[in-house]
């Protein structure tokens, strides 16, 4: 049964469509995105082990971590190996970090919890994170900014789907717990039951994506597409760089400062999300600033939920435009236009709900997009040889980022003061650090350049290495 998950039995048929692969690999993205609605059930956490949000808010971070060192120390396994078996891979490790998680809860041992969710589950995202995107730029070599776009849009939209669904999911097994009253946290058993739940329900949504992914034929391009279209566009080669060369250039490493730079920046709003939009709206005496019923749990709830659907539209709808305005250039609004979005909510974001929603969003917008244009930027910057081994090398970025981000907004707010206290004011310096990160950023994305010759491989090696 295990030989079905091996590269020559995924091979696809002629005629097979190239459609049928994003959904594939959605099922495995939307599984692997719940990562983002973490905030839902944080507070609950806190409680649970009677710790600080600085110490839950780890177990996440310790996930990002792992994300990335298992993607790079993967990325040439799952390029030699297949989509296929990489994603089987994912879902198991993900799945059992679930159920490892769920039993640190239920003997109230932090560090099973670190371990299930934060390692053994970071692997699986790491994995499942990297194992269509290749397949992809390869089926949509003239639309690779499209293609990733679809499938990565996924692991944004995640926590739209993971968030109601793990509130609701609470309530059910603790009935004490209250999804619309701010202050209702869940017991230890109901957190238990969730992760069981989840564990087991994501392993087979994503044996969906592992029995319908294919790999195209040696020698398949798309009808009507000439390879030598790309030579017109600026950055873009034809040539190939391995891993092993890609990470001795300097291109390499600014994409790595423009990732981590870029995920920065938005990782610390998507992890404080839930209780962000609430805090900004309380006076220093702790009342609400409007209408109770405008930043009510429910509206916090759906305040993660547009924030999803922004970050997963942006990794579409960008990546999309990157095919044609180009990589450097859609960077630049990421960057650029990110340090105005956040000075801004930093100053104004308190003055309405609606404008600090709109910031918040476009904001996830553009860190949704960076995610989703880098496997292009990198396919432009190395060619297709070996472009998920160096995905996975790039998303060391991730990892870095993964840990940033939520300890400069965690460690300012917890110097501010204990949640349900918290004001706009206490988010501000977390903010302003976010410009300054965004400003390296677009300084690096500026030094970018086309990869010198001496770092091509041999057009021969490289076919032969591919078949």
């Amino acid at each position: 049964m295990l030989s079905a998950l091996d590269r020559e039995h995924t091979i696809a048929p002629p005629g097979y469509s190239r459609w049928l692969i994003p959904p594939a690999a959605l099922a495995v993205h939307l599984c692997i995105g719940q990562a983002y609605a973490t905030s839902v059930y944080k507070n609950s956490l806190v409680q649970h082990f009677d710790t600080s949000q600085t110490a839950i808010g780890v177990v996440f971070s310790i996930a990002i971590v792992m994300l990335g060192l298992s993607a790079a120390v993967g990325g040439t396994w799952v390029e030699s190996n297949g989509p296929r078996k990489a994603m089987f891979v994912s879902a198991s490790f993900w799945a059992s970090g679930f159920l490892v998680g769920a039993l640190g809860i239920a003997t109230s041992q932090l560090w099973l919890l670190y371990l299930g969710y934060g390692v053994l589950g970071g692997i699986g995202l790491g994995i499942g994170y990297i194992s269509p995107v290749s397949t992809l730029i390869k089926w949509f070599p003239d639309r690779p900014g499209l293609a990733t776009g679809l499938a990565i849009m996924g692991f944004g939209g995640g926590a739209l789907i993971a968030g109601p669904l793990s509130r609701q999911l609470m309530s059910f097994y603790d009935s004490d717990y209250d999804p619309n009253v701010a202050t209702s946290v869940a017991d230890g058993d109901a957190l238990t039951a969730l992760f069981v739940t989840l564990g087991v329900g994501y392993f087979i949504i994503m044996m969906f994506g592992v029995f319908n992914i294919r790999v195209p034929r040696e020698g398949w391009r798309p009808e009507g597409w000439d390879p030598a279209s790309v030579k017109e566009k600026p950055l873009v080669t034809t040539a190939n760089v391995a891993a092993s060369n890609a990470v001795r250039t300097r291109s390499f490493w600014l994409l790595w400062i423009v990732l981590f730079c870029n995920v920065t920046a938005g990782i610390g709003i998507l992890e404080q999300a839930s209780p962000m939009i609430q805090d900004f709206f309380r006076d220093s005496n702790g009342v609400s600033t409007v209408a109770v019923s405008t930043v009510s749990v429910s509206t916090a709830a759906g305040f993660v939920g547009v924030l999803s659907l922004f970050n997963m539209a942006g990794r579409f709808v960008w990546s999309s435009t990157s095919d044609l305005i180009g990589r450097k250039p859609i960077y630049m609004l990421y960057l650029g236009g990110g340090m105005i979005l956040y000075a801004s909510l930093a100053l104004f974001g308190h003055l309405a709900t609606a404008l600090f929603v709109l910031l918040a969003g476009v904001i996830l917008s553009f860190y949704g997009g960076g995610f989703a244009t880098v496997p292009a930027y990198l396919r432009d910057l190395f060619g297709t040889y070996q472009v998920g081994a160096i995905h996975g090398r790039l998303l060391t970025a991730w990892s870095a980022a993964g840990v940033a981000g939520p300890l400069i907004i965690n460690g300012f707010l917890d110097a501010q003061g204990k949640p349900g206290t918290l004001t706009a004011e206490a988010y501000r310096p977390a903010l302003f650090t976010m410009v300054a990160v965004l400003a390296v950023g677009f300084t690096a994305n500026l030094l970018i350049r086309a990869v010198p010759s001496r770092y091509h491989e041999a057009a021969e090696k490289a076919e032969e290495v591919a078949a």
